[in-house]
């Protein structure tokens, strides 16, 4: 665990830093209390307000911009009790494609009528989040878009199949996210906020009743978040015919209080960084089709001085913009059938030298 110096002892960061991304930090940091403490991961890179794979611990305000709109992204994988090497991929792929929604505003086919998550959002306190629980019944088990997933592994020590998600509480938690940025600029909930990536963030009192109504609301969307991946990681199982043997559940876009290497209670706020407790183990997922990892946290002063907070992506060459125009080294789905232009459609993956079928020609 290799650790760069730093220009002040209240930011900690791993690998090369990236200057527009510590100029974010910095701005956190001076809204965040004078004991505030930041850490840049090692695959951080610039984001809105708050750099990708970076942490913000206060003592004194929550940051909903450093949360972010897609509350409680995060990952599961479950490990299977069938080998990667038995399993129609293919046949596999098209169904999940058929069964499993994709894309923003997408509504789930399958209804699901009864699930403990309605229960904590009928139960909440903030009138507005009650009021979104139709949306939350319909999107409970969609995945979205962008680089959200649905991906198999194979597990390269013992060849089991693994099923690993990514996204997070969809519609509901962006909405809960617009709402309170709202309110904390003193606009009504559903006033639009005009931000920027070189914005500095919003900050709200941890024990103000504005900073613990989002906390609430934050963690609502939290359970949501969870429930949505264990339903779509559960949904898949049963069309491969499986039956789970290991999960590994983490989110990376929140905020929990957790004791600090002072030992003292810090809320400690995640953007795009892996939660990596002593033991705690966390699935880190790459690009679709790539490689992902399991990881298990270590007892180390680095990784304490970290708030115990590691990269939540497999490896960062170069930014998006960078890479604009290089050669690709991702690796993207092209039907073969002659004038047929058809590519995996977004968000369905499958395991390397699958040959799934094409979703514009029909094709294998």
């Amino acid at each position: 665990m290799m650790k760069y110096s730093t220009t002040n002892d209240r930011v900690t960061t791993f690998g090369p830093v990236e200057a527009n991304a510590r100029e974010q930090l910095d701005r956190c940091l001076a809204v965040s209390g004078d004991d505030a403490r930041g850490v840049l991961c090692a695959d951080h890179h610039k984001g809105y307000g708050m750099p990708i794979g970076g942490v913000i611990a206060s003592k004194d305000v929550v940051m909903p911009a450093g949360v972010g709109y897609d509350i409680a992204c995060g990952n599961c994988a479950v490990k299977t009790n069938v080998q990667a090497d038995d399993v129609d991929v293919s046949r596999v792929m098209d169904e999940v494609w058929q069964v499993i929604s994709f894309g923003m505003g997408r509504n789930n086919d399958e209804r699901i009528d009864a699930h403990p998550v309605f229960d904590g959002i009928l139960a909440s306190s903030i009138k507005e989040q009650r009021l979104m629980l139709q949306l939350a019944r319909n999107q409970l088990g969609t995945v979205g878009s962008g680089n959200h997933y649905v991906d198999l592994f194979r597990d390269r020590a013992d060849g089991a199949l693994w099923v690993g998600v990514h996204f997070g509480a969809r519609g509901f938690g962006h909405k809960t996210a617009c709402g309170f940025l709202a309110l904390a600029e003193n606009k009504d909930w559903d006033a639009r906020v005009a931000d920027h990536m070189d914005a500095v963030p919003t900050t709200i009192p941890i024990h103000s009743p504005l900073g613990q109504d989002y906390l609430e609301a934050m963690c609502i969307a939290g359970e949501y978040a969870y429930a949505g991946r264990n339903w779509v990681v559960d949904r898949v199982m049963r069309i491969v015919g499986a039956t789970e043997t290991l999960r590994v559940h983490n989110h990376h876009n929140f905020a929990w209080f957790e004791p600090g290497p002072d030992g003292e209670r810090w809320l400690v706020v995640r953007k795009g960084a892996t939660p990596a407790y002593p033991g705690q183990c966390g699935f880190i997922g790459a690009s679709m089709g790539e490689d992902a990892v399991i990881v298990e946290g270590v007892k180390h002063p680095d990784a304490r001085a970290a708030f115990y907070s590691t990269v939540h992506g497999a490896g960062r060459v170069m930014g998006r913009r960078q890479a604009a125009g290089v050669t690709k080294i991702r690796k993207r789905w092209v039907c073969g059938q002659r004038d047929c232009d058809g590519t995996l459609p977004s968000g369905v993956s499958g395991i390397a030298g699958a040959n799934p079928r094409c979703p514009t020609c029909d094709s294998k």
